[in-house]
């Protein structure tokens, strides 16, 4: 089934040129500003949304606050700024991806395509087999219960939506309780790509998954920092103890 992208920029030649490489693969719809995107919203179903910050009316950022309110769709953003507030406000805000302009078509295309393949992984977690080739249905640990086939987290009983990449790190973390994983490991596995110091990227998802997950963000019980090499889940001693 061909999965539909929406446009959102006001630079026309911009939607133009995105829509030569994406339209032979994708259907593809197009907004000029944060409001039209919204009514788009409203009368499609929508797959993945690339978005511009700087826009009349409502701009990317307000854009994307409104779309994290009810989806999980991927989303990147482009913006002509390069500044790196500007990079970890987006990811804060919810963006999957951040590329600045000017960009090849080809590499916003590259992005499309692993960004749709990662969440239908996501979304396709639950179906791993039967009998020798099945995968467990759930774990545990603490009071902490990550549901692989609804992708879904209780934490004491309680219901927990996860985006695609916060149910992969916490997936990844829980497998095994205790163990480090470098910065590294942990974009190659989770974001499916090589690694190239892209530490604010990481960071900001931990730092978003601690807010859901945590009682105390800022004193971090599940998910440790290991100075200078990395992140870990609490051990299981950690977890059973009184």
């Amino acid at each position: 089934m061909r999965k539909t992208i929406l446009l959102v920029d006001d630079e026309q030649d911009i939607v133009d040129m995105l829509k030569l490489f994406l339209e032979p693969d994708y259907d593809v719809l197009e907004a000029s500003d944060g409001q039209a995107a919204m009514e788009m919203f409203a009368r499609a179903s929508i797959d993945l949304a690339v978005i511009d910050i700087m826009m009349p009316y409502v701009d990317g950022f307000k854009l994307l606050q409104w779309i994290r309110k009810s989806s999980t769709i991927p989303v990147i953003v482009l913006s002509a700024k390069n500044q790196e507030a500007d990079k970890i406000a987006g990811l804060g805000l919810g963006a999957d991806d951040f590329i600045s302009k000017p960009f090849s078509p080809l590499e916003v295309v590259a992005r499309i395509q692993a960004h749709l393949r990662r969440t239908y992984e996501f979304n396709e977690a639950g179906a791993a087999g039967t009998g020798a080739n099945a995968v467990a249905a759930e774990t545990r640990l603490g009071e902490l219960v990550l549901d692989h086939e609804a992708c879904l987290l209780y934490k004491r009983g309680e219901p927990i939506v996860l985006s695609a990449i916060e149910y992969k790190l916490l997936k990844l973390f829980m497998s095994k309780p205790g163990r480090i994983y470098t910065k590294k490991q942990i974009f190659e596995q989770v974001w499916s790509d090589s690694y190239i110091a892209d530490d604010n990227t990481i960071m900001v998802q931990i730092s978003r998954l601690r807010d859901k997950i945590e009682d105390l963000p800022r004193e971090p019980f599940y998910i440790r920092t290991v100075r200078g090499l990395g992140y870990r889940f609490a051990k299981k001693e950690e977890l059973n103890a009184p």
